[in-house]
């Protein structure tokens, strides 16, 4: 079992460790470095509220995974003293990286004096190697969610979610993601204001809920090999409001109800009910986002036909209320 994270109150300017290494995300290391360093422009006072560097296995040039280099401040020899947030990207190099005993082993020794430790992406998988992982609720990107469980089986790996914060430990979501725990941070620092106008400069939803689902951006890897399958995909995509059962798919792929189930279940992964639940949240999420229209309006022209079938469908797949989610985003605006 790893020792628990020593939380250490600190002292003036926030001290950001984010580590990188070859062939990282470059968005991993990037996102949480702009949001600190814009919290760092708004309304500056005498002192940064962040003192943000890169620590790479060697100072100097990372290639990352696009080919842009990032230059890292220092090394991990040179990364000493006090540091209040350690924050470890990911991307295709993690494979590489977590073979690195001189990262991961500084990366073990860095945590236990750190207030809290981040992970973005794949960079779980460091966090892993470097024993911070068990007993600890965790999540990465969608695609490496069965590995990590598999890797760290004492962990307990949440598949769904942008981020997770357990304690002084925080994983979150592949690429992105890492903007909207860079976010939360913020917010647990210095207060919900000062996110909220980061979020803003950024362009970006303020904020996400953690537990907000990561399914939407698995939808396009849910296409069936089979055309008549993969046709009436399409057709759900874009006639959320008509019959959408199995016997009118059915017939609409020109199969029989029954194998008709079985074989979308078997190429698209889950059961046709699923998949057009999954499309009507989606659809939903936006327009509450993006228009005027009222909630039960919004019900309506997904298919859902009622707001309380809309409402359970929210809160199964995006554990928060449709109204709840639109002030999220109102709030952001």
């Amino acid at each position: 079992m790893a020792r628990p994270l020593r939380v250490v109150p600190p002292a003036g300017p926030k001290t950001v460790w984010v580590v990188t290494f070859p062939d990282a995300e470059i968005l991993d290391v990037t996102g949480p470095l702009e949001v600190f360093a814009i919290a760092n422009r708004i309304d500056p006072g005498p002192r940064p509220r962040y003192d943000v560097s890169l620590v790479a296995p060697a100072a100097g040039p990372v290639a990352t995974s696009s080919g842009v280099s990032l230059v890292a401040h220092r090394s991990i020899t040179q990364a000493t003293g006090a540091v209040d947030t350690l924050i470890v990207a990911g991307g295709l190099g993690t494979r590489a990286a977590i073979g690195d005993r001189r990262l991961v082993g500084w990366i073990a020794r860095t945590a236990r004096r750190a207030r809290r430790v981040a992970s973005v992406c794949t960079g779980a998988f460091l966090l892993g190697e470097a024993g911070l992982l068990d007993g600890r609720r965790v999540t990465t990107h969608w695609f490496a969610c069965e590995s990590l469980q598999r890797r760290f089986p004492n962990a307990r790996v949440e598949s769904d979610p942008i981020f997770v914060r357990d304690g002084a430990l925080a994983t979150s979501a592949g690429i992105t993601a890492g903007i909207d725990l860079a976010l939360d941070l913020v917010e647990e620092d210095f207060g919900r204001d000062l996110a909220l106008t980061v979020a803003r400069w950024l362009v970006v939803y303020l904020r996400r809920p953690g537990g907000q689902s990561q399914f939407s951006v698995q939808l396009a890897a849910q296409t069936a090999e089979r055309d008549g399958v993969r046709d009436v995909q399409q057709w759900i995509v874009d006639h959320l409001d008509a019959d959408l059962s199995i016997p009118a798919l059915a017939r609409r792929a020109r199969m029989s109800p029954r194998n008709f189930a079985r074989v979308f279940r078997r190429e698209v992964g889950r059961t046709p009910a699923a998949f057009v639940e999954e499309h009507r949240v989606e659809t939903a999420r936006r327009l509450l986002e993006t228009t005027g229209r009222s909630v039960a309006e919004v019900a309506e022209a997904c298919g859902f036909g009622r707001v309380e079938t809309m409402h359970r469908a929210f809160r199964r797949r995006l554990r928060v209320a449709p109204a709840q989610y639109r002030r999220h985003f109102r709030a952001a605006r």
